[in-house]
């Protein structure tokens, strides 16, 4: 029998985490942007200048830090000057990666400032690199961060807003070894420099620049592509590194179902514990990625980014493929816990994460059809996990059991206990999730050399394992707090079956 236990150490602190790993990524892609986000200030949806109500008032309060935009694939064949000037005068363009379908850029740069506002988001806009230009990029640099005397800093003007956006965050292309360009590193990284060495500072804002980095955990497109980057002196900045990780089998998300991991809200007990495992292969890329960057950059000046993660599951029927949409159930509530752990626990190693993506999409935080919004087990995490952004990441020894599965030769191991812990002025936050899908847990909470004075415990969990939200019910997944009674030294918290917990001690 395992003697499950958790012990944090408020002194001993690995680093701040980061509030961007909080982020979200908003793609034009199925119903994120259109529906999702922008309905049009004609429309019978309650809006603000186009921009959802509902929406809003839910993304504000899960206190989003950055919001990434417009892809993705979407990115590196869009055109930002489509998207500026009078809507009706906007151009209509093919969305060649998602559907083909005609975008008519109603929603373009300034009315994604304005939504990035309205929730009190910093922005990070994906250039073209793909089918674009080095000068069209700066372009899009200028027109959004010089205050004024420019030809676009008066057309921006012209366009309805005489202040600069002041736009820190820009990704130089997307996923440029696919859908960007299907480049090698080596000739990525050229182009790179390239591109960045033309993106300047405009009316003092200093832009943060992002490279692509690899899919999944591709060791060899970073030590490839810093090779190459680090082969001349003369280079320009580079200040972000970012990855793509999805919690998937490979090779079953354009079908209706996969034997390892089910379909989005059908899946058996072994299929959850598999896409869990998918899941928390998030550890390994952060660990060997920031490596791979170190024999490069020993003093981290570059950060590692994960700008697009989440679960994948496969088509879901009555949607288009295309459209990527999908349930959110428990499961992924669990996935998004362990994963925001992962990134809290490497605090030191990471600097911003999206989560993909916001509305409709892949592994959404918000679903909603017609004038109907709902959210899902995922934003009920963002929001239940809050508390750790800017907090102290501390060391964190967590004894458990782990959970063996294999499907079809395909082998992994799920840890029953997982979590992180964070110190932000006198309460410390931790967050615990219970993979096992039908044993509780009794579990000692040690603190080491502080006494608790009061605590509280907020659980998230479901009836069953499929448990989600819907348009029918939008509550059966949602957390629930309980207070606690609290001795003078450790205390033992009772973990439900397939939950995630997060208990904040004042000490």
């Amino acid at each position: 029998m395992v003697d499950y236990h958790i012990r944090v150490n408020p002194h001993n602190v690995i680093a701040t985490i980061n509030p961007n790993i909080y982020g979200h990524f908003a793609e034009h892609l199925g119903a994120c942007i259109y529906d999702g986000i922008w309905v049009g200030e004609d429309s019978s949806i309650p809006n603000t200048r186009g921009i959802r109500n509902d929406v809003i008032d839910a993304m504000k309060k899960i206190a989003p830090p950055v919001i990434r935009w417009p892809g993705g694939c979407f990115a590196d064949d869009y055109h930002w000057q489509d998207g500026i000037g009078p809507r009706e005068s906007r151009p209509k363009r093919v969305n060649i990666w998602w559907g083909d379908i005609l975008e008519d850029n109603h929603f373009g740069t300034h009315e994604f400032i304005d939504f990035c506002r309205m929730i009190g988001a910093a922005p990070y806009i994906v250039g073209n690199l793909g089918s674009g230009t080095p000068g069209e990029m700066r372009n899009w640099v200028e027109y959004c961060n010089l205050r004024d005397g420019s030809a676009l800093a008066k057309e921006r003007a012209a366009n309805g807003s005489i202040d600069p956006f002041a736009v820190e965050y820009w990704g130089v292309g997307n996923e440029n070894w696919g859908c960007g360009g299907n480049f090698d590193p080596e000739d990525y990284a050229a182009a790179y420099r390239q591109f960045a060495i033309y993106m300047r500072e405009f009316g003092g804002t200093k832009p943060f620049l992002i490279a692509c980095g690899p899919s999944d955990n591709d060791i060899e497109w970073t030590l490839r592509f810093f090779e190459k980057f680090y082969r001349t002196d003369r280079r320009p900045e580079l200040h972000g590194y970012g990855a793509h990780y999805y919690a998937r089998e490979r090779g079953y998300t354009r079908k209706y179902d996969s034997p390892f991991t089910g379909m989005a809200t059908h899946y058996n007990e072994d299929q959850w514990y598999y896409q869990l495992h998918c899941g928390l292969g998030m550890e390994s890329l952060i660990v060997q990625q920031r490596a791979a960057m170190d024999s490069f950059d020993p003093h981290r000046q570059i950060g590692l980014i994960v700008d697009e993660w989440g679960t994948w599951h496969p088509i879901t029927e009555g949607h288009h493929p295309s459209e990527l949409w999908q349930q959110n159930t428990l499961r992924d509530g669990l996935v998004a816990a362990m994963t925001l752990d992962i990134f809290n626990r490497h605090a030191d190693k990471i600097i911003m994460a999206n989560i993909a993506q916001t509305i409709n999409v892949l592994q959404a935080v918000i679903l909603t059809d017609g004038d109907k919004m709902i959210t899902t087990p995922t934003y009920h995490v963002y929001d239940m996990y809050q508390a750790h952004q800017g907090g102290a990441s501390l060391h964190t020894q967590i004894k458990t059991d782990t959970i063996p599965v294999e499907i079809e030769g395909k082998r992994g191991n799920v840890p029953v206990l997982s979590g992180s812990a964070s110190l932000k002025g006198n309460v410390i936050t931790v967050s615990i999730v219970n993979s096992h899908v039908s044993d509780a847990i009794d579990v000692p909470i040690d603190l080491v050399t502080v006494s608790p004075k009061s605590a509280s415990l907020t659980v998230l969990t479901g009836e069953t394992i499929q448990a989600h939200n819907d348009f029918d019910q939008p509550d059966v997944v949602c957390p629930h707090m309980l207070s606690m009674e609290i001795p003078n030294k450790g205390f033992t918290v009772t973990l439900e079956p397939a939950s995630v917990n997060v208990l904040q001690i004042k000490i």
